[in-house]
Formats: C-alpha cells, sequence, structure tokens
C-alpha cells in the first residue's frame, strides 16, 4: 500500500519540533537541488542587496509571524479573483 503525502505529513507532526525543522530543512533543499546556476546567481546577489539594505537601516524587519499572515491573506484574497 502506498505512503500518501496526507500520511506522511500526519506522521511528521508525530516528531518533536526539533526533527520537524530538521525534516522540513532537507525537504527544501531537496527542492533546491536542478535550480539553474544563472538562477541561483540572481537569487544570492538578491539576498545580498537586501542584507544591506537591512544593515543600512534602510528597509524595517518585521517579524516572520506577521510576515506569513500578511502572504496567506494576499494569497487568499488573489485566489477570490
Amino acid at each position: 500500500m502506498a505512503t500518501t503525502t496526507e500520511q506522511v505529513y500526519l506522521d511528521a507532526l508525530r516528531l518533536p519540533s526539533e526533527a520537524r525543522a530538521q525534516l522540513a530543512d532537507r525537504l527544501v533543499f531537496s527542492l533546491a537541488e536542478g535550480i539553474p546556476p544563472e538562477i541561483e546567481k540572481a537569487h544570492l546577489a538578491e539576498v545580498r542587496r537586501r542584507m544591506t539594505q537591512v544593515a543600512a537601516g534602510e528597509v524595517k524587519l518585521i517579524p516572520g509571524r506577521q510576515a506569513l499572515a500578511k502572504a496567506r491573506a494576499e494569497l487568499k484574497r488573489l485566489a477570490k479573483k
């Protein structure tokens, strides 16, 4: 019997939070494999640009939960269109 993604998800929720975080990191890393070098280079340049802006005080960071809530609300709004 094949394991469904829902079953894997439910099994993962039973793990301690540190193990879930490690699993999430590994899954995200696996998605990054095969990214063309030019895209990876552009992404790293953008990360460096943003880090410089933060260090210079040009932009203000917001808490992760707040950012995720805002992103989720925007996605819901777009889905209703």
